[in-house]
């Protein structure tokens, strides 16, 4: 048994959780790409390794519904999983695509999968739901430890593959979508990964944002037989959501021919799809400035672990006049932090700071300008709405948000700044330059992410019949 300490540093890539030692045990014991795996094995390394069957009480249970009970539209089904164990960047990702496919012809109903417990705060699209899986911890530094459970990660891993391949066995989409590791965190996927295969009509994804880390760090990891074999034997398409034109994965990381031949670009995803659909939402959070004549300017951290320093910057660099500011802290900056930025502005009568809103794009397309770190969604949100932005993006542990601020900037996109060169008095020089015009992105880079999604979807279906959702017997 595994203790409740970290298990192991991190390790950046398409497969960018690390495998302990029971999960690379149960993924060996699947055998080579073509071999045969057992349906419904969960991942653990000791002998006792069981095999789950139909209980008499969910016998029972199907026994009793009637064919009245069962739906009769035919619909796509679409899964879409993401680890969440630091941030809201997979699982935000996933909510707007989950809505584009709901709007689209398809009209795809569709089961998120997240590690995030703050997705239960985020509105979600027609004809979704969410599954929730205990939560998996990562500190700023790349260290993973259980969530709030009070027990191993070894056991909680097991507790969350199992709950995973039992949802998608029960749901069986049409699609599954995974966000950007192969294996799920700690090799959680494959148990389902294995199972969807055995279906034989499961079309698996792997979801990709456009950077991933430093090339270096991306080929040692691509290197490991775990990552690539998965990849191989699992998955259809990659889907890079991102523009080639700006970066390419398959290029800059060497991918070889057998995973380079799945990769499709999708563009990047369109944040103005997805305010449309919550604006009937309440959004009593989200500071309302429409009738202030002072420019709004908005500083968002992304999940605010580790924003600290930015925040502080902006604090005591905003102007006193002329200007009202909103500091969005993120759902994961530390209390104490929190308590030093409120002393830090209590003299600020223009400044709000707020935690955390689930949708922070509303505010990101009133804002007159823009200060963040350069998470995806945050910069993809940036290039939806046309704002002039300042990207002080994160350098450690991973390269990823510098790698993708230098690109936009060299597009003239963006402006930049590294961290060590950041202080409140370039902050308030950037925001006293004032409005300055601002290029589309879409005249620049592809911004047709969701569409293009959509019909890739669609694809992959082909011209099968769309099952009838299943009769009853099916819950057994």
């Amino acid at each position: 048994m595994l203790t409740r300490q970290p298990i192991m540093r991190r390790a950046i890539g398409p497969a960018s959780i690390p495998f302990p030692e029971f999960a690379m045990a149960n993924w060996r014991s699947s055998g080579s790409r073509n071999s045969r795996a057992r349906k419904g094995v969960i991942v653990r390394s000791d002998s006792n390794i069981t095999q789950h069957t139909p209980s008499s009480d969910n016998t029972k249970l199907s026994q009793s519904l009637t064919r009245n009970d069962q739906p009769t539209r035919q619909r796509v089904r679409v899964a879409l999983y993401s680890h969440d164990t630091m941030g809201l960047g997979h699982l935000r990702r996933n909510l707007v695509i989950a809505q584009s496919l709901a709007e689209s012809s398809l009209e795809a109903t569709t089961l998120l999968i997240s590690g995030a417990h703050s997705a239960n705060f985020f509105s979600l699209p027609e004809r979704a739901d969410l599954l929730t899986l205990p939560r998996l911890q990562k500190n700023p530094a790349g260290d993973y430890s259980s969530g709030h459970l009070d027990i191993s990660v070894h056991d909680l891993i097991s507790l969350r593959a199992d709950s995973i391949r039992s949802a998608l066995e029960a749901f069986l989409p049409d699609v599954l979508i995974v966000d950007k590791v192969p294996a799920g965190a700690f090799g959680e996927m494959l148990p389902a990964l294995r199972s969807m295969k055995m279906q034989g009509n499961v079309k698996c994804v792997l979801g990709i944002r456009d950077v991933l880390d430093d090339p270096e760090t991306v080929r040692l990891e691509n290197d490991k037989p775990i990552t690539r074999d998965t990849i191989e034997e699992f998955y259809d398409d990659i889907w890079v959501y991102g523009d080639s034109r700006v970066y390419n994965p398959v290029k800059e990381y060497q991918w070889s021919k057998q995973i380079a031949n799945k990769v499709r670009f999708t563009g990047y995803l369109d944040q103005s799809r997805r305010l449309r659909a919550v604006n009937g939402h309440s959004q009593q959070e989200v500071p309302s400035h429409s009738a202030s004549k002072d420019r709004l300017v908005v500083c968002t951290l992304g999940g605010g672990q580790d924003g600290f320093a930015l925040a502080k910057a902006f604090i005591e660099g905003l102007p006193k006049t002329g200007v009202q500011g909103v500091l969005l802290a993120g759902p994961f900056m530390p209390e104490e932090s929190m308590q030093s930025l409120h002393q830090a502005a209590e003299n600020r009568d223009n400044l709000e700071i707020v935690k955390f809103i689930p949708e922070a794009d509303k505010l990101v397309s009133q804002a007159d300008c823009v200060i963040a770190m350069g998470g995806y969604n945050t910069v993809c949100s940036i290039l939806s709405f046309a704002k002039r932005a300042l990207i002080v993006p994160r350098v450690a542990p991973r390269l990823e948000q510098w790698i993708r601020a230098e690109r936009l900037q060299q597009l003239g996109l963006v402006d930049v700044v590294h961290p060590r060169d950041l202080s409140p008095v370039g902050l308030h020089d950037w925001i006293e330059e004032g409005a300055a015009p601002v290029r589309r992105a879409a005249e620049l880079v592809d911004m047709n992410g969701l569409t293009n999604v959509e019909q890739y979807c669609k694809e992959l279906i082909g011209t099968k019949t769309i099952r009838q959702l299943r009769p009853s017997r099916d819950l057994v």
